[in-house]
């Protein structure tokens, strides 16, 4: 798990991601702040999740989702100028290698119950 370039690279986003939000605005640090942080630790949270549980490909259906509410309210912190330009360019480049990444782990589970029922048919 610690070694995976998916959990390697979620770390170090997570990690960057956590540092930008402490400095959002004081209107903002409660609100779209902890909005996006929780986006971010629970998708980490459901990638441990996953490697954990025998039902991999629902967790990670829910991962991809928690991926999707990042990127929309890194947007909206975009618009209303929260962060720089350069920082969301950034981490829309670090969300799309992730999103890839966690693409194909999704593709290897369902392609993996797609042998499993096979075998028992």
């Amino acid at each position: 798990m610690q070694e995976s370039p998916l959990f390697v690279k979620t770390y170090d986003f997570i990690k960057w991601l956590l540092e930008h939000t402490q400095k959002f605005p004081k209107s903002q640090r409660f609100v779209l702040a902890q909005r996006v942080n929780d986006a971010g630790l629970n998708f980490h949270d459901l990638l441990v999740k996953a490697v954990k549980n025998k039902n991999k490909l629902t967790i990670l259906y829910n991962a991809d989702y928690e991926l999707e509410r990042l990127r929309l309210n890194l947007r909206l912190c975009k618009d209303l100028t929260i962060l720089k330009f350069n920082q969301y360019e950034y981490a829309v480049k670090q969300l799309v290698e992730i999103g890839k990444l966690l693409g194909g782990w999704i593709n290897k589970e369902q392609n993996r119950q797609t042998k499993k029922k096979g075998q028992t048919n």
